[in-house]
């Protein structure tokens, strides 16, 4: 557990999570052709920021800019996966943005539009892992990371 608090080892092992993350969401998407709603393309954003972040943590490892940067990219991802999470058990209401029912569009070719993406509601869960929404392991993942790169931040500082 000692090794994982260095910060090199930190920055692959988040950056293998976070790849194995990103394929699996395309791999659910294109392979198994489940589509995603806008709050689960959303949360794929701070993946590519964290594996930036790794990237370019790695090459300056003397730097705790980058530890920081990811630590607020994790915060960033327990939040949208919450929210996500909170709107599947209905704790949150959805924003409209997830709302797919909209029948108050006149225009043939805007109803076309909204007929052909086809991005299906916030509210429900079209694939499960072990049980669990995609959105719950994803906000299990960034909180766990959260807190760990708490801890080396932390353990930076005592040195």
């Amino acid at each position: 557990m000692k090794k994982l608090f260095k910060k090199k080892n930190f920055y692959i092992l988040v950056g293998f999570i976070s790849s194995f993350s990103l394929i699996s969401a395309f791999y659910i998407e294109h392979i198994l052709n489940i589509a995603p709603c806008k709050l689960c393309l959303y949360q794929r954003i701070p993946y590519f920021a964290i594996l930036f972040l790794c990237f370019i943590g790695f090459l300056n490892i003397k730097n705790s800019l980058w530890i920081y940067l990811l630590s607020f990219s994790f915060l960033i991802s327990s939040f949208l996966a919450g929210y996500h999470f909170g709107i599947e058990n209905n704790i949150f209401p959805e924003f409209s943005g997830c709302k797919t029912n909209n029948l108050n569009i006149i225009d043939k070719d805007e109803l076309l539009n909204l007929l052909l993406e086809n991005l299906p509601n916030c509210k429900n869960v079209n694939y499960r892992l072990f049980g669990f929404s995609l959105a719950t392991l994803n906000l299990f993942i960034s909180s766990v990371l959260f807190t760990i790169s708490l801890l080396i931040i932390k353990n930076e500082k005592n040195r």
